[in-house]
Protein backbone atom coordinates (compact mmCIF):
# COMPACT_ATOMS: atom_id res chain seq x y z
CA UNK A 1 0.00 0.00 0.00
CA UNK A 2 1.04 3.23 -0.86
CA UNK A 3 2.44 5.76 1.83
CA UNK A 4 0.59 9.33 1.72
CA UNK A 5 3.13 11.77 0.85
CA UNK A 6 2.36 16.06 0.18
CA UNK A 7 4.02 19.04 -0.49
CA UNK A 8 5.08 20.68 2.61
CA UNK A 9 4.11 24.15 1.39
CA UNK A 10 0.99 22.85 0.17
CA UNK A 11 0.37 21.23 3.42
CA UNK A 12 1.10 24.29 5.22
CA UNK A 13 -1.13 26.39 2.68
CA UNK A 14 -4.31 24.44 3.10
CA UNK A 15 -4.04 24.18 6.71
CA UNK A 16 -4.06 28.22 6.65
CA UNK A 17 -0.50 29.16 7.74
CA UNK A 18 -0.49 31.56 4.94
CA UNK A 19 -0.61 32.02 1.04
CA UNK A 20 1.43 29.63 -1.14
CA UNK A 21 4.19 32.42 -1.78
CA UNK A 22 4.04 33.15 2.28
CA UNK A 23 4.45 29.59 2.71
CA UNK A 24 7.41 29.20 0.39
CA UNK A 25 8.80 32.11 1.98
CA UNK A 26 8.59 30.97 5.71
CA UNK A 27 10.34 27.30 4.54
CA UNK A 28 13.24 29.00 2.74
CA UNK A 29 13.92 31.00 5.74
CA UNK A 30 13.87 28.54 7.67
CA UNK A 31 11.28 28.26 9.82
CA UNK A 32 9.37 25.25 9.37
CA UNK A 33 10.42 21.91 10.37
CA UNK A 34 9.75 18.37 9.37
CA UNK A 35 10.03 15.78 12.13
CA UNK A 36 12.61 17.81 14.32
CA UNK A 37 14.93 18.63 10.61
CA UNK A 38 14.29 22.04 9.36
CA UNK A 39 13.70 21.96 5.82
CA UNK A 40 14.17 24.70 3.51
CA UNK A 41 12.85 23.53 0.09
CA UNK A 42 9.01 24.04 -0.30
CA UNK A 43 8.35 21.71 -2.57
CA UNK A 44 9.74 18.57 -0.22
CA UNK A 45 7.60 15.67 0.07
CA UNK A 46 5.89 14.84 3.42
CA UNK A 47 3.52 12.39 5.10
CA UNK A 48 0.57 13.99 6.02
CA UNK A 49 -0.73 11.85 8.33
CA UNK A 50 2.55 11.15 10.48
CA UNK A 51 4.88 13.62 9.75
CA UNK A 52 5.37 16.19 12.99
CA UNK A 53 5.95 19.82 11.47
CA UNK A 54 6.03 23.05 13.16
CA UNK A 55 5.67 26.38 11.48
CA UNK A 56 7.34 29.41 13.43
CA UNK A 57 7.33 27.40 16.56
CA UNK A 58 3.52 26.10 15.98
CA UNK A 59 2.94 22.64 15.68
CA UNK A 60 0.65 22.00 12.31
CA UNK A 61 -1.46 19.23 11.66
CA UNK A 62 -3.06 18.01 8.38
CA UNK A 63 -6.80 17.66 8.57
CA UNK A 64 -8.47 16.84 5.35
CA UNK A 65 -11.28 17.53 6.88
CA UNK A 66 -12.60 20.25 9.71
CA UNK A 67 -16.28 20.42 11.29
CA UNK A 68 -17.19 23.42 13.38
CA UNK A 69 -20.14 24.71 15.44
CA UNK A 70 -20.70 28.38 16.12
CA UNK A 71 -23.30 29.64 18.28
CA UNK A 72 -23.36 32.42 15.43
CA UNK A 73 -24.51 35.66 17.17
CA UNK A 74 -26.46 38.39 15.61
CA UNK A 75 -24.96 41.26 13.45
CA UNK A 76 -22.28 39.14 11.68
CA UNK A 77 -23.10 37.43 8.02
CA UNK A 78 -22.79 34.19 7.13
CA UNK A 79 -20.32 34.50 4.52
CA UNK A 80 -16.44 33.54 4.07
CA UNK A 81 -15.60 37.62 3.50
CA UNK A 82 -17.21 40.33 3.09
CA UNK A 83 -15.86 44.30 2.46
CA UNK A 84 -18.00 45.94 5.01
CA UNK A 85 -18.90 43.61 7.33
CA UNK A 86 -18.02 40.98 10.37
CA UNK A 87 -18.27 37.35 8.98
CA UNK A 88 -18.67 34.14 10.63
CA UNK A 89 -14.80 33.11 9.26
CA UNK A 90 -13.93 36.24 11.64
CA UNK A 91 -14.87 34.39 14.89
CA UNK A 92 -12.84 31.05 14.29
CA UNK A 93 -9.36 30.90 15.93
CA UNK A 94 -6.89 31.46 13.64
CA UNK A 95 -5.13 29.79 11.25
CA UNK A 96 -8.08 28.71 9.67
CA UNK A 97 -8.15 25.97 7.50
CA UNK A 98 -8.57 27.07 3.65
CA UNK A 99 -11.87 26.25 2.63
CA UNK A 100 -13.87 26.49 5.18
CA UNK A 101 -17.65 27.78 4.67
CA UNK A 102 -20.86 27.81 6.48
CA UNK A 103 -23.05 25.54 5.44
CA UNK A 104 -26.27 27.31 4.14
CA UNK A 105 -26.82 31.01 6.14
CA UNK A 106 -28.60 32.62 8.75
CA UNK A 107 -29.59 36.17 8.31
CA UNK A 108 -27.48 38.78 9.78
CA UNK A 109 -30.17 39.64 12.97
CA UNK A 110 -30.59 35.78 13.07
CA UNK A 111 -29.09 33.55 16.13
CA UNK A 112 -28.21 30.43 17.05
CA UNK A 113 -26.72 27.03 15.01
CA UNK A 114 -24.15 27.25 12.04
CA UNK A 115 -21.92 24.48 10.83
CA UNK A 116 -18.53 25.08 9.51
CA UNK A 117 -16.76 22.56 7.07
CA UNK A 118 -14.95 22.25 4.27
CA UNK A 119 -17.09 19.23 3.54
CA UNK A 120 -18.48 19.67 0.44
CA UNK A 121 -20.59 16.88 -0.12
CA UNK A 122 -22.07 16.96 3.22
CA UNK A 123 -23.01 20.36 2.64
CA UNK A 124 -24.49 19.29 -0.24
CA UNK A 125 -26.87 16.74 1.02
CA UNK A 126 -27.47 18.66 4.22
CA UNK A 127 -29.21 21.67 1.83
CA UNK A 128 -30.65 19.78 -0.86
CA UNK A 129 -34.10 20.00 -0.89
CA UNK A 130 -34.38 16.61 -1.81
CA UNK A 131 -32.80 15.13 1.45
CA UNK A 132 -35.86 16.93 3.56
CA UNK A 133 -33.06 17.90 6.35
CA UNK A 134 -35.11 19.21 9.22
CA UNK A 135 -33.89 23.01 10.35
CA UNK A 136 -35.79 23.81 13.73
CA UNK A 137 -35.81 27.48 14.74
CA UNK A 138 -37.12 29.58 18.06
CA UNK A 139 -39.03 32.23 17.47
CA UNK A 140 -40.50 35.71 19.23
CA UNK A 141 -43.57 36.52 16.97
CA UNK A 142 -45.33 40.11 17.12
CA UNK A 143 -49.29 38.98 17.17
CA UNK A 144 -51.30 35.83 18.22
CA UNK A 145 -50.16 32.86 16.60
CA UNK A 146 -52.92 30.24 16.54
CA UNK A 147 -54.21 26.54 15.98
CA UNK A 148 -55.01 28.07 12.46
CA UNK A 149 -51.28 29.11 11.70
CA UNK A 150 -50.24 25.30 12.58
CA UNK A 151 -52.73 23.89 10.34
CA UNK A 152 -51.41 26.44 7.55
CA UNK A 153 -47.92 26.10 7.73
CA UNK A 154 -48.53 21.93 7.91
CA UNK A 155 -50.22 22.51 4.81
CA UNK A 156 -47.91 25.12 3.19
CA UNK A 157 -47.58 29.00 3.00
CA UNK A 158 -47.61 30.85 0.11
CA UNK A 159 -44.70 33.52 0.27
CA UNK A 160 -44.76 34.37 -3.12
CA UNK A 161 -42.81 32.19 -4.86
CA UNK A 162 -43.77 29.79 -7.73
CA UNK A 163 -45.11 27.69 -5.30
CA UNK A 164 -45.97 27.19 -1.76
CA UNK A 165 -43.45 26.05 1.21
CA UNK A 166 -43.03 22.30 2.18
CA UNK A 167 -44.97 21.62 5.29
CA UNK A 168 -43.93 22.97 8.17
CA UNK A 169 -44.21 21.95 12.27
CA UNK A 170 -45.38 24.59 14.06
CA UNK A 171 -45.80 24.54 17.78
CA UNK A 172 -47.11 27.28 19.99
CA UNK A 173 -44.91 27.74 23.26
CA UNK A 174 -46.29 30.68 24.59
CA UNK A 175 -48.77 33.10 24.05
CA UNK A 176 -48.72 37.02 25.85
CA UNK A 177 -51.96 37.86 25.09
CA UNK A 178 -51.57 41.45 27.02
CA UNK A 179 -48.62 42.02 24.48
CA UNK A 180 -49.74 40.57 21.70
CA UNK A 181 -46.39 38.93 21.48
CA UNK A 182 -46.24 34.70 21.01
CA UNK A 183 -42.94 32.26 21.16
CA UNK A 184 -43.21 29.47 18.69
CA UNK A 185 -40.78 26.71 17.39
CA UNK A 186 -40.71 26.01 13.95
CA UNK A 187 -39.33 23.25 11.91
CA UNK A 188 -38.97 23.82 8.57
CA UNK A 189 -37.20 21.42 5.36
CA UNK A 190 -36.20 24.17 3.03
CA UNK A 191 -34.15 27.17 3.01
CA UNK A 192 -35.64 29.81 0.81
CA UNK A 193 -34.72 33.46 1.26
CA UNK A 194 -35.93 35.14 4.72
CA UNK A 195 -38.45 31.95 4.94
CA UNK A 196 -39.55 32.22 8.18
CA UNK A 197 -39.79 36.02 8.52
CA UNK A 198 -41.78 35.03 4.93
CA UNK A 199 -44.15 32.30 6.09
CA UNK A 200 -45.45 35.01 9.22
CA UNK A 201 -45.87 38.06 7.19
CA UNK A 202 -48.00 35.64 5.07
CA UNK A 203 -50.01 35.17 7.54
CA UNK A 204 -50.14 38.99 9.22
CA UNK A 205 -47.42 38.72 11.73
CA UNK A 206 -43.58 39.80 11.98
CA UNK A 207 -40.61 37.70 13.74
CA UNK A 208 -39.24 39.85 16.31
CA UNK A 209 -36.36 37.17 17.15
CA UNK A 210 -35.06 33.96 15.49
CA UNK A 211 -32.63 31.29 16.92
CA UNK A 212 -32.07 28.25 14.98
CA UNK A 213 -31.05 25.27 17.50
CA UNK A 214 -31.36 22.18 15.09
CA UNK A 215 -30.49 21.02 11.55
CA UNK A 216 -30.64 17.46 10.90
CA UNK A 217 -29.12 15.47 13.80
CA UNK A 218 -26.82 18.49 14.86
CA UNK A 219 -28.72 20.46 18.12
CA UNK A 220 -26.91 23.56 19.19
CA UNK A 221 -24.88 22.76 22.44
CA UNK A 222 -26.21 25.19 25.55
CA UNK A 223 -22.96 25.24 26.70
CA UNK A 224 -22.11 27.46 24.23
CA UNK A 225 -21.88 31.05 24.21
CA UNK A 226 -23.03 33.98 21.37
CA UNK A 227 -19.92 33.88 19.60
CA UNK A 228 -18.79 30.84 20.37
CA UNK A 229 -17.03 28.22 18.37
CA UNK A 230 -16.05 24.03 18.90
CA UNK A 231 -15.32 21.43 17.23
CA UNK A 232 -17.97 18.37 16.31
CA UNK A 233 -17.43 15.24 18.02
CA UNK A 234 -16.85 12.08 16.32
CA UNK A 235 -20.15 10.70 16.94
CA UNK A 236 -22.08 14.35 15.64
CA UNK A 237 -20.42 13.95 12.72
CA UNK A 238 -21.61 10.40 12.08
CA UNK A 239 -24.95 11.41 13.19
CA UNK A 240 -24.72 14.38 11.06
CA UNK A 241 -23.77 12.45 8.05
CA UNK A 242 -26.37 9.55 8.54
CA UNK A 243 -29.31 12.26 8.99
CA UNK A 244 -27.83 14.03 5.73
CA UNK A 245 -28.21 10.43 4.00
CA UNK A 246 -32.07 10.89 4.10
CA UNK A 247 -34.06 10.45 0.56
CA UNK A 248 -31.14 8.50 -1.05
Amino acid sequence: MAVSMMRLDKLLTEMGEGTRQEVKKLIRKGQVSVNGTIVKIPDQKVNEQTATIRCQGRNVCYEPVVYYMMHKPAGVVSATEDKKEKTVLDLLERPVRTGVFPVGRLDKDTEGLLLLTNDGELSHRLLSPKKHVDKTYEAVIDGIVGDEDVILFSRGVDIGDDTLTLPAVLKILEVDREKLRSEIAITIQEGRYHQIKRMFQAVGKEVRYLKRIRMGSLILDPQLKKGEVRRLTEEEIARLKGSSDKGD
